[in-house]
């Protein structure tokens, strides 16, 4: 194995350790989805998203895709694509950073501090620019109706029964695997 599958391996175990949740889109290790919730204290907080996560076959040396499934109101978020204006992904991406610094860094960044002087959304940008409180609003609004939890779950997540299952429900189905005698 080579080691930059080995190290794209290693990054989306680390990502798997997390409270992140993520799913396998095929059966390698490129193309996953990761659900992505908007940081406390800013208008995204109770929002969840969908994040497209595409890896090259030269990472860590060269930076996954990053996008947005369900929508999101930001300037540098293009509405109907998805796809991330983020500098540390896009110019910037060292192998020193991780799939881990993307989740729990890099996006939490992105909609803590938007950069409207450099736009996917050109609207949003320029609301942020003129009418801060109106700008936050529209990002609610957003939340409300793209990004709530069940949003992100659709078809994938209700074929998905182990992870939907609480701690009740593993040791229930257990004790009912365990109690039964053999033949």
């Amino acid at each position: 194995m080579s080691s930059p599958s080995k190290r794209r391996e290693m990054d989306l175990m680390k990502l798997m350790m997390t409270d992140y949740k993520v799913e396998m889109i095929n059966d390698g290790m490129q193309e996953f989805f990761v659900h992505f919730h908007g940081p406390k204290e800013s208008p995204y907080q109770g929002g969840v998203w969908k994040i497209r996560v595409e890896l090259p076959d030269a990472y860590p040396y060269k930076s996954p895709s990053i996008g947005f499934v369900n929508k999101i109101y930001h300037p540098n978020v293009d509405e109907m694509s998805g796809s991330v204006c983020l500098d540390v992904i896009n110019q910037t991406w060292s192998p020193m950073f991780d799939l881990v610094n993307v989740f729990e860094v890099f996006l939490p960044q992105l909609l803590l501090y938007p950069n409207p002087s450099d736009p996917l959304n050109g609207e949003a940008a320029a609301l942020m620019m003129r009418d801060r409180p109106t700008y936050d609003q529209r990002v609610k609004e957003y939340c409300e109706k793209y990004a709530k939890p069940e949003d992100v779950g659709g078809a994938l997540e209700e074929k998905s029964s182990d992870e939907e299952l609480s701690e009740d429900d593993y040791a229930s189905s257990d004790e009912a695997i365990a109690g039964e005698p053999d033949p």
